[in-house]
């Protein structure tokens, strides 16, 4: 039985990795952050019926010492780097504490990899947010880095370190340049889970408008259900790669509320209005990858569309608030 460890299986991606790799007979060990908490934990993988199967282990990425223990014990065959501080809004507000846990602690963990489990296969999560202020129409794995946010900035050095620890030391490792990707699952601050959320309660009667900021910004979406799959699928491959996970397909923040809001019948622009209190100090026009290498080399492609996506999450937020009302 093959044994994984899952940092960041408290998120939305964590949980559906989780869910995968059970599907697969894996043993799966998730990485717990007290803080987090309990609730955080059961709510996703209780939703996905997995919260039974995941062994929990105790550790921190900003502490070394608690990263070697914990791989000494586990011995995983495939470790999964999910944890980040991931809204980037926030990392305007909080750019040291985004840089620790997210640049520092891939570090972090990249040492203990190194000195406790150097057998292990090691899947990084990046970004799309890493390309910023892109100078191509699509990016790839060649695409230059423009980071425009203290979280791009902090990913770039965890995807470099990854690169680094692979050409220094012959880590089995992999950055997947993941673009967005949500789901029923994903965090209520992010925009689109933001905008379903706020499409099912303005027509359930509970709010008349929904403060946004950019509505021109466009974005590759994608399910994170599909995404997953595609780390798993990069693990299993004879050497280790990047690669750029995307649909290919770019939609606006107002293409996003236009979708959301006609699934419930309603006219987004009824209802949505633009707050500058929403707005980045710096701002990425648009990203949308070309996933050719994962298609060619892993076989992966997205099995979700955009408008089915939107669909389930809203679906998902109208149940949710008919069950509290």
């Amino acid at each position: 039985m093959a044994r994984a460890l899952i940092t960041g299986v408290t998120g939305q991606d964590g949980a559906y990795l989780a869910a995968l790799l059970l599907g697969k007979g894996y043993e799966v060990h998730g990485l717990l952050h007290r803080h987090g908490g309990s609730e955080a934990v059961q709510d996703r993988l209780r939703r996905l019926g997995c919260s039974d199967s995941v062994a929990m282990v105790d550790g921190n990425l900003i502490d070394l010492s608690s990263l070697i223990r914990l791989l000494d014990r586990v011995k995983p065959d495939e470790i999964y780097n999910l944890a980040a501080q991931s809204f980037v809004r926030m990392s305007w507000d909080q750019p040291l504490l985004t840089t620790q846990v997210t640049a520092i602690g891939t570090a972090n963990m990249l040492e203990a990899v190194r000195i406790a489990s150097p057998g292990a296969r090691y899947f990084q999560a990046s970004s799309s947010e890493m390309f910023g202020k892109a100078e191509t129409p699509a990016q790839n794995e060649a695409t230059h880095f423009h980071p425009r946010s203290p979280y791009a900035s902090a990913k770039v050095f965890a995807h470099c370190l990854v690169q680094n620890y692979r050409d220094a030391f012959g880590l089995f490792g992999c950055n997947g340049i993941m673009f967005n990707h949500d789901s029923p699952l994903r965090g209520i601050e992010f925009v689109l889970r933001k905008i379903t959320d706020g499409a099912a309660r303005i027509s359930l009667g509970l709010a008349t408008d929904l403060a946004m900021g950019n509505l021109e910004a466009r974005r590759d979406f994608g399910h994170a259900r599909d995404y997953v799959r595609a780390m798993w699928l990069m693990l299993q491959q004879d050497k280790p790669d990047d690669y750029v996970v995307a649909t290919g397909r770019a939609a606006s923040i107002r293409d996003l509320c236009r979708i959301a809001f006609a699934h419930v019948g309603l006219d987004y622009q009824d209802h949505v209005r633009v707050d500058p209190a929403f707005l980045r100090p710096v701002d990425v026009d648009v990203t949308v990858g070309d996933a050719t290498r994962a298609r060619r080399k892993l076989g992966w492609a997205p099995e979700t569309s955009l408008e089915q996506m939107i669909s389930e999450m809203v679906e998902s937020d109208l149940a949710r608030w008919k069950a509290r009302m």
